[in-house]
């Protein structure tokens, strides 16, 4: 019985890869102000591809929900030069469902992952593309250059968060690595076959190995409207990060026991001293109190931190779909018949 994976043979060289093609896929949540301008782009990019190095592409709009026009207007998009994918969730279920439908209904052979609010600029694909397909990368992801306009405190934040899950790790997860990367047909192939419900879709592409880069650059200012990321969800995202690829918090809390088994051994110590030296036993009342409350924080504290593994636990063991589509439509571009199919219930 293998438990592995054999993906090596999607291998692709400079000579084949063209020919596996690219799928683009772009979870979109009330975009619909900006939508159809960064679709031309799209459709730019996709002649500068085909121009430059033969490659056919298709874009798989993902809609998480959207409340706004989003859905109808990704449903509007032209297939002018590339094929257009919209597949539309029941409802909003968070972007990393939205990423893991991208990776269910994307058709070509390497998959780039980008954001559809602008900050992830269509003429870096071009660089990226010519990464996989001349140099051989399997995974080319992008990261923040810096983090000057952020404060010290979301900075240093960041910094722990990193520390905290890459500590004890094999694969480190990089520093300030984003959603926005290409994946090989391989590495795509591979990265499908996680079949975890809790996902943390930054750690999962690097778990996954494989040649890769990273590429630093400036993300763009938001065209429109503002980012419906607020700290409550970076700051479970975070959590979920942690939990799922990093036993670090159960590591703290076995060391902070440990530190204060041993502090409680040296206190002891310390009365027994005063004791048999002064002959007289330590008035106990406040550092009892003390002593006992500092433990039993500590210990809530820490069955929080197995709440939270026992809970993901419980998610998997229930394994309930990850999203479900309500509609599905498919438009190939000029150079094939047009094609247009919907689905209003399928469970993925």
């Amino acid at each position: 019985m293998m438990l592995g994976s054999d993906v090596s043979s999607l291998s692709t060289d400079a000579a084949t890869s063209a020919a596996q093609g690219l799928s683009i896929v772009v979870p979109v949540y009330n975009e619909a102000p900006g939508l159809a301008l960064f679709h031309e782009r799209l459709a730019t990019l996709a002649t500068t591809l085909k121009e430059r190095h033969g490659l056919a592409c298709e874009v798989v709009y993902v809609d998480d929900g959207s409340a706004d026009g989003t859905l109808a207007i990704a449903q509007s998009l032209p297939a002018s030069t590339l094929d257009v994918q919209v597949v539309s969730l029941s409802r909003n279920f968070g972007k990393e469902a939205a990423l893991m439908a991208g990776i269910d209904h994307f058709t070509k052979g390497a998959v780039l992952f980008m954001d559809g609010d602008g900050q992830h600029p269509p003429a870096l694909v071009e660089q990226l593309v010519r990464h996989w397909i001349v140099e051989g990368y399997d995974v080319v992801y992008t990261a923040k250059a810096h983090r000057d306009n952020e404060s010290f405190l979301r900075r240093q934040a960041v910094r722990g968060f990193y520390a905290l899950i890459n500590w004890g790790a094999r694969q480190k997860i990089p520093e300030d690595a984003g959603d926005f990367r290409l994946l090989s047909p391989r590495a795509a192939a591979a990265l499908r076959q996680l079949p975890e419900r809790n996902r943390f879709f930054k750690g999962l592409a690097t778990w996954i190995g494989f040649r890769q880069l990273r590429v630093d650059y400036e993300p763009a200012a938001r065209e429109h409207g503002v980012t419906s990321f607020n700290p409550k969800q970076l700051i479970g995202l975070s959590i979920e990060g942690l939990t799922s690829f990093s036993v670090a918090p159960l590591r703290l809390a076995s060391l902070l026991g440990l530190l204060l088994a041993f502090g409680a051994f040296l206190f002891g110590l310390s009365i027994l001293w005063e004791t048999w030296v002064s002959g007289k036993s330590v008035p106990g009342y406040p550092s009892l109190v003390v002593g006992l409350m500092t433990i039993g924080g500590v210990q809530l504290l820490m069955i929080g931190v197995l709440g939270e593994y026992i809970g993901k636990i419980l998610s998997e063991l229930k394994a309930r779909p990850i999203y479900f589509v309500a509609e599905h439509s498919v438009k190939r571009n000029a150079t094939d018949s047009t094609v247009q199919t919907t689905d209003r219930t399928a469970a993925e």
